[in-house]
């Protein structure tokens, strides 16, 4: 069985750091491999998990889609097959699985880049039912979504046993993220729990007024996530995240989430 965490939440919160330490987690606690997913355009989960990154899907669907024109203007079917008698499925399969970075217990896909103009409802049908297929193969896979959740059920049509929906501690961020955690209500895909974090606040210690506006949301306060200097020097450095002590504060704090929710 596959367990799906997925994070959400405006750009700057600090969505992708908490992504790298879930998967810092479950490869130090839990049995199984990991796969992570890169949902943001600017795809820079890879450097705080510490892998390459070569190509992403967004490059293999434009590539697809120069050579579904190519096939066209000579003559080809639209819907046929492509050189060497190669169906679109199979193109798409051969090349987002050799897009794969490998690491010892996590593995990463990066959706890049979002579509340009022209018809990609076919490619991102195949696409969603190529990276279910591959993400069956993983205990876990967490996903890191680009600000809001709105293509999310675009990227896979797996359930999402976890959501958490990050903050920063500021009543603009959580006003920000209820707006976000009610597109859940919206999407083609199950989510069987929801919550909130709120990241870098002082001391690890929210605000009471703070606390009193979570606790007004639709969506249970999982815990806090205090600032670390040793991680801002990991930042400046460009070292990666997973690399961080497990005394790290940042790290505690999302590992007792975690062992709360799974």
């Amino acid at each position: 069985m596959t367990t799906t965490i997925a994070l959400a939440g405006k750009g700057g919160v600090g969505k992708t750091t908490i992504a790298a330490m879930i998967i810092k987690y479950l490869a130090q606690t839990q049995r199984g491999a990991i796969l992570a997913i890169d949902a943001d355009p600017s795809s820079n989960l890879n450097m705080v998990l510490g892998l390459d990154l070569e190509w992403t899907v967004g490059d293999i669907r434009e590539g697809l889609l120069d050579k579904v024109k190519e096939s066209l203007m000579a003559g080809g079917a639209a819907m046929g097959a492509l050189d060497g008698g190669l169906t679109k499925r199979e193109y798409l399969d051969y090349e987002v699985r050799a897009a794969l970075s490998e690491g010892s217990r996590f593995d990463l896909i990066a959706m890049g880049r979002s579509e340009g103009p022209g018809c990609y409802c076919a490619v991102n049908h195949n696409l969603r039912e190529v990276v279910d297929s591959i993400s069956k193969n993983y205990r876990y896979v967490v996903i890191d979504n680009e600000a809001g959740m709105e293509h999310l059920s675009r990227r896979t049509t797996r359930d999402v046993e976890v959501l958490l929906v990050v903050s920063d501690a500021t009543q603009r961020g959580i006003v920000a993220a209820e707006r976000i955690a009610a597109f859940r209500h919206e999407l083609d895909i199950n989510i069987n729990a929801a919550y909130l974090i709120l990241n870098n606040v002082p001391g690890g210690v929210i605000p009471a007024p703070l606390q009193a506006r979570a606790d007004q949301l639709d969506l249970p306060l999982l815990g806090a996530v205090p600032g670390d200097e040793k991680l801002v020097e990991f930042e400046f450095s460009g070292r990666p995240l997973v690399e961080l002590g497990d005394d790290s504060p940042v790290y505690q704090a999302v590992a007792a989430m975690m062992g709360q929710i799974l």
